[in-house]
């Protein structure tokens, strides 16, 4: 196992979060495939060990793009354990929100604006394929950075921070997993008023919760 990247300064990129997020994603993109086979592997083995992930059974995971950790190999395990697995998809004539469209082997797929694959929109315009966020049990959302106290840096589009801000007033809602590669550590991260707070942070050599 390679020696993990120590964790990044935020100082060190005169305070902005763009050359970091940059930095970031130029981190994992340097990983070889071999390293993000095995590193998607440790991740797995920890979210299987993880309370909330044992008990959801409605639950949203990712589709890895732009060398994001890989959740996927968790889908076998999740639809064994009887859990219905659903997937991000952008929501139409909506800004920067999010459907959770559910997902199996028939589902018919496209790719969105971004380059990444997702549930094709007229499949998941169906309410009957899809569930409001507040009704899935956990969502496993991907990162670019996350720091030793929970704080967690995403791609800059806030389709997750729209989609979910429901979370921060009370009523139902699902628990969120952040997860990311452990080279995407940063010492310490800003808390933006509008950043969704996370349950709980994986990598590939951690479990982080705030």
């Amino acid at each position: 196992m390679t020696t993990p990247a120590a964790p990044l300064l935020l100082e060190s990129f005169d305070g902005s979060r763009q050359a970091l997020r940059r930095e970031l994603r130029r981190r994992r993109r340097a990983l070889t495939p071999e390293q993000r086979q095995a590193a998607s592997q440790r991740l797995c083995r920890r979210l299987r060990r993880l309370p909330e992930v044992q008990r959801a059974r409605r639950v949203a995971l990712y589709l890895p793009n732009d060398a994001e950790i890989d959740p996927t190999p968790l889908i076998g395990w999740l639809r064994r354990r009887g859990a219905r697995v659903h997937l991000p998809v952008l929501r139409p004539l909506s800004r920067n929100r999010l459907w959770f469209v559910h997902y199996h082997p028939d589902t018919p797929m496209a790719t969105n604006r971004y380059g990444i694959p997702e549930p094709e929109t007229r499949h998941g315009a169906h309410r009957a394929r899809r569930l409001p966020a507040w009704a899935l049990d956990l969502i496993l959302l991907p990162l670019v950075g996350f720091d030793e106290e929970g704080q967690r840096m995403g791609m800059g589009g806030g389709f997750y921070d729209r989609s979910l801000a429901f979370t921060r007033r009370p009523g139902p809602r699902p628990r969120l997993i952040g997860l990311a590669h452990e080279c995407q550590r940063v010492a310490s991260l800003p808390v933006e008023p509008w950043d969704v707070p996370l349950d709980a942070i994986v990598s590939d050599a951690r479990v982080v919760r705030p």
